[in-house]
């Protein structure tokens, strides 16, 4: 049986849960339009995130890899476009490294855009009544990091997808943050779960808006 990749963060900055790995754990062992899910944990650490991601690659041999982390302060569930060839971290990982203005791919190119059907999945996901958009800057933290570094290990071949989500906070680290907005587990789990088979059935993206004017 052919397989997905999904990884979700562990922790950082302080708080106490990752919603990326709370609702992306639950897809684990789980089976959408035929394909097996198999679900791992990321440190945020610049490099090792990578390392642990290249290493479920070659475990798991997956059809696509789909990269999920926590975007605090966003509204909706948002499908990344592109991810830079740079590393400039506000704040420490979870190994007080702050790497600033490192590229990622010494050589590479400057940026990477998505593989997966981004606008057909924001589509699936606004149908079901889930807020969604395409966000053109997945940061220059350790999210943009993997998937840079993934699309990175990824470019060149034509038979495994990749491609990043963030999620915003789940409620109960919005109590935490007055006036953040927040989304439930269970929405997100439905968002993924359509995102993921979204991804699995389109072979071309819908041409449409989904761009920005600032």
């Amino acid at each position: 049986m052919q397989k997905v990749l999904i990884t979700g963060f562990e922790p950082f900055d302080g708080e106490r849960v990752n919603p990326s790995w709370e609702v992306v754990k639950q897809l684990n062992d789980r089976e959408i339009a035929g394909t097996h899910i198999v679900a791992r944990q990321l440190p945020c650490v610049f490099g090792k995130a990578l390392t642990v991601l290249n290493t479920a690659i070659d475990e798991w041999q997956p059809v696509m890899v789909l990269a999920v982390g926590q975007a605090g302060g966003r509204t909706d569930i948002t499908l990344e476009r592109v991810a830079i060839n740079v590393d400039d971290a506000r704040i420490p990982d979870n190994q007080g490294q702050q790497p600033i203005d490192q590229t990622i791919v010494e050589q590479g190119p400057a940026a990477y855009f998505s593989m997966l059907p981004i606008k057909a999945m924001v589509h699936a996901l606004r149908e079901a009544g889930i807020p969604a958009s395409v966000s053109q800057t997945a940061g220059t933290y350790v999210c943009n990091h993997v998937m840079y570094g993934l699309l990175h290990r990824l470019s060149g071949q034509q038979t495994v997808k990749g491609g990043f989500i963030h999620i915003p906070y789940l409620p109960e680290q919005a109590a935490f943050h007055p006036g953040a907005p927040s989304m439930a587990v269970q929405t997100v789990l439905h968002a993924l779960e359509l995102a993921i088979l979204t991804a699995l059935q389109v072979k071309h993206d819908l041409k449409v808006a989904g761009g920005a004017t600032h």
